[in-house]
């Protein structure tokens, strides 16, 4: 099976209900498969993607995905890998969230053709259900001692647990079952961390379709190779979202993969194939300063997400910030490549002469220092080098009016504000 010989030497896979029956069920037959999302967010981030982007390695085989936002578990709240409750969501956010999420999945799985992607909300199925038909047609086929034997549930006993999350595991099995009967869909795939409800799932539609067979796989849990969080960095999680993530921060993440950890990712989130990423992994090893796989890695993941152009805008970023040279750059772009970087507000009284405007922002240390920094050619204005003490921030100096970017040296920057 080519598909799943890729996956295994991708490393995607971590456990399988049934290896031997799932080769021979993709051996003869075209299959649906699901995945799913709760909208606890208006976005998604990377650390979604894994079972997403794997879902998509089956629709290139041949197989249909079936995308699932959970309109109505996202109302509940999954405890797995969670020590604590969650906050509940209103409605409306739920609502609000799913249509976001929806919108960010239409960019990774094709939805036209024969093959196309299935966008399903479980509000649609789940809402309509009753707490007496939940609790006859429902909770009597999944024991209690069963779903204490499940590793999400019983990690939260001594913390505690409520009811509410206790039967988050039966939604989910229900969810299963509901796609088995409506689109024929015989395997779940998820996280690491989803393994009890998949089986919990795989148990109640072999109790409520006459022994029917249907398969779980999960996906490992990406860690870095130094042991710290995948996904997150000092300014927070990665988002799918640009308003959250730009495209710019989106691509930096990927182009600062470490080596240790560069092909992993190329392995888990690109489509590229096995050649170039055995060429580029040995680039890593022969040419680490040209970081070759780190760039492949970052154009992949941001076309795939974002898109051509906004990918040729992060290049762009990329390229102006390690010149030093702005002027290509418009003031949004601008803006965008310098997000983080230490801020100071100018306000209406304040004066603008640059050395104040350097020890103010504690630029330079001292006004002596800043003098020197000016006079020796060391200040830079928006990319371009002043020298004189007079200069004044006011005019062109100022970007779109909002903001100035002082450069100080080679490589540390500032921006001005002014409020």
């Amino acid at each position: 099976m080519e598909l799943l010989n890729d996956l295994a030497w991708r490393e995607i896979i971590y456990q399988q209900t049934d290896e031997v029956g799932m080769k021979e069920l993709l051996g003869k037959e075209s299959v649906s498969l699901y995945c799913g999302v709760d909208p606890t967010a208006d976005s998604m981030h990377i650390g979604h993607l894994l079972p997403l982007l794997t879902m998509r390695r089956f629709q290139e085989h041949g197989h249909r995905p079936v995308v699932l936002v959970g309109g109505a578990t996202g109302q509940i709240g999954d405890p797995s890998g969670k020590k604590e409750e969650r906050s509940l969501l209103t409605t409306e956010q739920v609502e609000y969230n799913v249509k976001s999420i929806q919108g960010q999945m239409k960019k990774i799985f094709e939805v036209e053709g024969d093959h196309g992607a299935i966008m399903v909300n479980n509000l649609d199925w789940i809402g309509k259900i009753d707490m007496i038909s939940f609790l006859r047609d429902f909770g009597k086929y999944i024991g209690v001692n069963y779903m204490l034997a499940k590793d999400t549930i019983s990690s939260r006993l001594e913390t505690g647990i409520s009811y509410t999350e206790f039967t988050y595991t039966i939604l989910q099995a229900m969810d299963f079952n509901h796609l088995y009967k409506e689109h024929n869909c015989k395997l779940q795939i998820g996280g690491s961390d989803q393994w009890g409800n998949i089986t919990t799932g795989l148990e109640l539609i072999r109790k409520m379709n006459d022994e029917a067979k249907a398969f779980g796989m999960t996906i490992p849990l990406v860690t870095k190779a130094d042991g710290t969080k995948f996904g997150k960095t000092e300014s927070g999680a990665i988002w799918l979202d640009p308003a959250k993530t730009s495209p710019y921060e989106f691509y930096q993440f990927w182009f600062n993969a470490t080596d240790a950890d560069v092909v992993k990712y190329l392995k888990f989130f690109t489509f590229l194939g096995r050649e170039t990423i055995t060429k580029l992994e040995e680039a890593v090893q022969t040419e680490p300063h040209l970081r070759a796989a780190q760039k492949a890695l970052a154009e992949a993941m941001t076309s795939m997400i974002h898109g051509e152009e906004a990918l040729a805008q992060a290049q762009r970023i990329t390229a102006a910030l390690f010149s030093g040279d702005l002027k290509s750059l418009s003031s949004a772009e601008i803006k965008q490549g310098f997000k983080d970087v230490p801020t100071h507000t100018v306000g209406e009284e304040d004066s603008t002469n640059i050395v104040d405007i350097l020890v103010d922002a504690k630029i330079s240390s001292s006004k002596r220092q800043a003098r020197e920094d000016v006079s020796n050619g060391a200040v830079y204005i928006n990319g371009d080098r002043v020298t004189e003490l007079d200069y004044l921030l006011e005019g062109e100096a100022r970007l779109d009016q909002e903001f100035t970017i002082v450069r100080r040296g080679k490589k540390k920057y500032f921006m001005i504000q002014y409020g």
